[in-house]
């Protein structure tokens, strides 16, 4: 017996059984029936109620596995609004205003429009930056693959010629993952709990932008880990001091004693991609233009 034969697989791999139990097929009741199917290749037990368990685990293992072979270390990763224009497509909003109410929300989203160029350039800052450890490619853009913030964010790091992650969900209305996400780096989830894991487990930093229910879900989750110790620190960068302190009375939580003043450090406000790269490049020691 030589070393071949001791180290060769004595099982047939999955995909092999499914290809023999495809062609097994023989047009008997029994065979058509579901219950013949390979279990793994049978979508309706898939998705009863019963395997959500492995559902959940099939959701974190696909992107963990996929991510690793592609050789990536850590990520930038970038939260924001799906509603923020791009400067170039903002006074559309405008003329398509119908009331004085609708007028004033499309005037305050293309005051806002500045900062989907400051999350382009802050992309492809990180993008261009290059910095890798032991073959595996860090700070790695990574959004949330739509549109608006997210697709700045994808589209710096395309500016650079560099890949970048998209991370879409399923939601009852259409959204596509915008055009400069990585193919081989664009996720689809149906949990939102696992989607937000997969946002952290590589985070090295993080910027906020301005958005909704959803940045801020995104963000009050990733600065509660922080403070709880549940995650070690990391730059946490909130682009828009006026807005966020608008939408959360930051001070009033401290006043109020829910919160410690010393945790209002947890985070830093900033304007520019200049700035919040200088933050992120001090923090690491990078070495970088």
């Amino acid at each position: 017996m030589t070393n071949k034969d001791l180290h060769d697989r004595r099982f047939y791999r999955a995909k092999q059984e499914a290809e023999f139990a495809e062609k097994a097929d023989f047009g008997t009741a029994q065979t058509q029936d579901p219950a013949y199917r390979l279990a793994f290749q049978d979508n309706d037990f898939l998705l009863r109620e019963e395997l959500r368990p492995v559902r959940f685990q099939l959701e974190l293992l696909k992107p963990e596995m996929l991510l690793d072979e592609a050789g990536i270390g850590s990520t930038l990763v970038m939260y924001g609004s799906a509603r923020i224009p791009a400067p170039e497509n903002a006074d559309t909003l405008i003329d398509a205003a119908t009331d004085e109410d609708s007028l004033k929300i499309a005037q305050r989203l293309k005051e806002k429009a500045k900062y989907y160029d400051e999350a382009r350039k802050l992309a492809r800052l990180a993008s261009e930056c290059g910095i890798s450890f032991e073959g595996k490619r860090d700070f790695v853009v990574c959004s949330g693959g739509g549109p608006s913030i997210m697709e700045a964010a994808n589209r710096g790091a395309a500016d650079a010629g560099k890949e970048s992650i998209g991370l879409n969900i399923v939601l009852p209305h259409e959204q596509a993952p915008n055009e400069y996400v990585t193919p081989s780096l664009s996720f689809q989830f149906h949990y939102f709990a696992l989607r937000k894991m997969h946002f952290l487990l590589r985070a090295r930093a993080v910027a906020v932008f301005p958005g909704g229910f959803g940045t801020l879900d995104e963000f009050l989750e990733l600065v509660t880990l922080v403070q709880t110790g549940k995650m070690e620190k990391l730059p946490i960068l909130l682009f828009g001091k006026n807005f966020w302190n608008r939408v959360i009375n930051f001070d009033a939580l401290a006043e109020e004693g829910t919160i410690s003043r010393k945790d209002l450090e947890l985070f830093q406000f900033v304007e520019t991609a200049d700035e919040a790269w200088a933050i992120i490049q001090k923090f690491y020691d990078l070495d970088c233009n």
